[in-house]
């Protein structure tokens, strides 16, 4: 809103207004207003829903401490979600097409963990919102995106092409070719499926790849098979980021991080002279994305103000499936989402510990009658905590891990 504001005031050369055309003053703004958000009126949020007796019910697992955090506010995932929106309103292009996505997907999963953590406080229901519906919604939310980035017209690739362009006019005499020609840069727009794959030298794969066996109509079914990984990348971060947030900040923290490091190669993404110059994809309006997540990092950071341990407020479901979804669909966006297992590898992991748990009980108690286990207990974070690590310390080294997976995923624009 104060983004197109000030546009208009720039015509009448406004003393300043001419800043908020650059992406960079516009970010900076955001993060300001999205901690001032977060860290001021998320106290008044808090307050709000102690009063409320909005508390957190804990399932006795036998863990060090756990019953201390019976009753701590949660559905404190409302603070990041206003620390978003807000500033992005007032300052993004409202018109971009993907800050349309982001701000659909932020209110969308939103929307679905609100009504499972209302079901869970209010209710009184520990079940919360039954699974399937989950799963729907983070369908639903997968084809909305996929189908947005294939129907707009918006969501175009830029390429540079070199021609031979023929100086002098002549032709070939005699097998003799006595033309001048020079090479002559040209770029275009193109509508395709290509992603990337991090660490190959020529790192754009193409989804038409794989039904290309399909002939003519390969590029119409590239597309189905895009849309398919959208809806499997948004219900696998978003459920991972769900699965993380079992510790004060590990989940909050993790994101804050990855949020770092996809506004890094979004703003390369977006910005013709660096994605030539590190022979990167240039993906047109995408810059106006680190708008949005510049949002996205100051509402955590806020955040982690007060969920850092002992958190005073928990984001429940609320905050967790939106701030994974938030991440999926921003790398599916600038076309990095093949980079997801490296760069989300905190949420991969406490995933892939709850599927190796469930699925090694599960067959050797089939196999053998009694059900044995891989890990003390799963998600990963509560093995540690099994083993008698304090949480601070697991929080802490988890996220050292995932600053080196950050500093991985920007390296790969380099090293292939």
């Amino acid at each position: 809103m104060l983004y197109y504001l000030f546009l208009y005031l720039d015509k009448f050369d406004f003393p300043g207004a001419g800043v908020f055309q650059y992406i960079s003053f516009r970010s900076a703004m955001t993060v300001i207003t999205s901690l001032i958000i977060s860290m001021i009126f998320g106290k008044r949020i808090i307050n709000f829903l102690r009063k409320k007796q909005i508390g957190e019910e804990i399932r006795d697992l036998g863990l060090e401490g756990q019953m201390q955090k019976k009753g701590t506010p949660t559905m404190g995932g409302v603070i990041i979600l206003a620390s978003i929106i807000i500033p992005t309103l007032l300052f993004g292009d409202l018109l971009n097409v993907y800050v349309i996505l982001m701000l659909v997907t932020t209110i969308w999963l939103g929307a679905i963990g609100f009504i499972d953590d209302y079901i869970k406080t209010f209710l009184k229901n520990k079940q919360g919102l039954a699974g399937k519906f989950k799963i729907l919604g983070q369908i639903g939310l997968g084809l909305i995106v996929g189908l947005t980035l294939y129907l707009s017209d918006d969501v175009v690739i830029r390429e540079t092409v070199v021609e031979k362009q023929n100086l002098t006019g002549n032709e070939m005499v005699e097998g003799i070719d006595n033309t001048d020609y020079e090479e002559v840069k040209s770029t275009r727009d193109i509508k395709c499926t290509k992603t990337t794959i991090p660490f190959v030298k020529n790192n754009e794969f193409d989804y038409e790849y794989l039904v290309s066996f399909l002939g003519k109509h390969s590029q119409k079914a590239a597309w189905i098979v895009f849309v398919i990984f959208v809806i499997l990348i948004v219900t696998a971060v978003s459920n991972g980021a769900n699965l993380t947030d079992g510790l004060d900040g590990l989940a909050t923290g993790s994101s804050a991080i990855i949020g770092t490091t996809l506004g890094i190669l979004a703003y390369l993404s977006g910005n013709m002279i660096y994605a030539d110059y590190l022979n990167i994809m240039y993906i047109p309006l995408t810059g106006e994305l680190v708008v949005f997540m510049s949002a996205f990092i100051g509402a955590t950071i806020g955040f982690l103000w007060y969920n850092s341990y002992p958190a005073e407020v928990f984001m429940g479901d609320t905050g967790s499936l939106s701030i994974g979804g938030i991440i999926a669909v921003f790398a599916i966006i600038i076309r990095k989402e093949l980079l997801i297992p490296i760069l989300c590898g905190i949420f991969f992991m406490e995933s892939l510990s709850v599927v190796m748990q469930v699925s090694y009980f599960k067959y050797t108690k089939r196999k053998f009658g009694v059900g044995k286990r891989i890990f003390l207990m799963s998600p990963l974070h509560h093995h540690y905590q099994m083993k008698g690590y304090p949480e601070p310390k697991i929080v802490m080294r988890f996220m050292i891990i995932g600053i080196l997976l950050a500093v991985i995923s920007v390296v790969t624009l380099k090293i292939r």
